[in-house]
C-alpha cells in the first residue's frame, strides 16, 4: 500500500528523527516499517488548539493487557509510555502526559465502567480506548459489544473529550479467525457511525506479518499473543505519526480505506 505523503513526511521529520537505529523496534530481524493507520472523518480540533498553543496535554489510555503492557520488559516499554515519549519529541512546547489505565483481561463492559468514572474524575484532552480483543477471544456477544462500544464513545462525547479507538491485535494463533474478524469489523463500523478515529492495529500488524512472518514473531511476546517491546514500540510510532497528523492545526482528517 502506498504511503501517504503526509505520513511519510511526519515519519521522517518528526518521529524517525527522534529515534536512533538499534531501538527496541529492531529485534531479531523485525524492522519497524511505518504503516499508515486508518482514520475516520474526524477532527481532533480541541487537541489541535492545545498543541498550537503549547499547552499541557493529558491523554487517557484505557483498555486491557495491551494497554497495561503485558509482554513489555519494563513499564517504559509499554505502548502508552513509548507514545508519550514520541509525542514529547513531536510537541516539545506541550507537556504531554499519558495516563496508563490498562487492566489485563478486561472486556468492554468492565472497561466501560472505569471509563465513565475516569471521565468524571478528571478532564482529559484525548481518550484512547483499546478494546475488542478479550471480547472476541472469550466469546462475547457481538451485538452487546457494539452497544457498549457505542455507549463508551458517547460517554466521551458528553464529557466533551475527543476519543480514538485502538482495535484488536493480530496474532497468527487466533482460534477462530472468522469470529475474531467480526469484532474487528464491529469496531470499524461503530467508529464510522460515531465519526471517531480508529487506530487499525489488526490491519497494521497483519501487514507486518504478511511482509515477513518469521520476523513478525519478534513483535509478539513469548506467548504468541501479547506484543513484545518491539511490537509496542512500532505500534506507538504509527500511532504517534497519526496523532501528529490529526492534531496539525487546520488539516482535515479524511477517511481512507485499506
Amino acid at each position: 500500500m502506498p504511503m501517504r505523503p503526509a505520513m511519510r513526511f511526519l515519519a521522517s521529520a518528526v518521529i524517525a528523527a527522534t529515534l536512533c537505529a538499534g531501538s527496541a523496534a529492531q529485534a531479531a530481524g523485525f524492522s519497524c516499517r511505518e504503516t499508515p493507520i486508518v482514520q475516520s472523518r474526524a477532527l481532533l480540533t480541541p487537541l489541535s488548539e492545545k498543541v498550537a498553543q503549547g499547552r499541557p496535554l493529558a491523554i487517557l489510555a484505557i483498555g486491557s493487557s495491551s494497554t497495561e503492557g503485558v509482554g513489555a520488559s519494563t513499564k517504559d516499554r509499554t505502548y502508552p509510555a513509548r507514545l508519550q515519549a514520541l509525542l514529547a519529541k513531536a510537541w516539545p512546547k506541550s507537556r504531554t502526559e499519558i495516563v496508563n489505565a490498562g487492566i489485563g483481561g478486561e472486556t468492554a463492559p468492565q472497561t466501560l465502567v472505569r471509563l465513565e468514572t475516569a471521565l468524571i474524575d478528571r478532564r482529559f484532552d484525548l481518550v484512547i480506548w483499546q478494546v475488542g480483543t478479550n471480547d472476541a477471544v472469550k466469546g462475547g456477544d457481538l451485538d452487546s459489544f457494539r452497544d457498549m462500544l457505542g455507549e463508551g464513545i458517547r460517554l466521551a462525547k458528553r464529557a466533551n473529550t475527543p476519543i480514538a479507538i485502538l482495535d484488536p491485535q493480530f496474532f497468527p494463533a487466533v482460534r477462530n479467525p472468522e469470529i475474531y474478524r467480526r469484532f474487528v469489523t464491529a469496531v470499524a463500523d461503530v467508529a464510522r457511525r460515531e465519526v471517531v478515529p480508529v487506530f487499525t492495529r489488526y490491519a497494521t500488524m497483519r501487514e507486518w506479518h504478511d511482509n515477513d512472518a518469521e520476523a513478525f514473531k519478534s513483535a509478539l511476546w513469548t506467548d504468541g499473543f501479547h506484543m513484545s517491546d518491539a511490537g509496542y514500540d512500532c505500534l506507538a510510532r504509527d500511532m504517534a505519526a497519526a496523532l501528529v497528523e490529526m492534531a496539525a492545526p487546520g488539516r482535515p482528517v479524511m477517511a481512507e480505506a485499506r
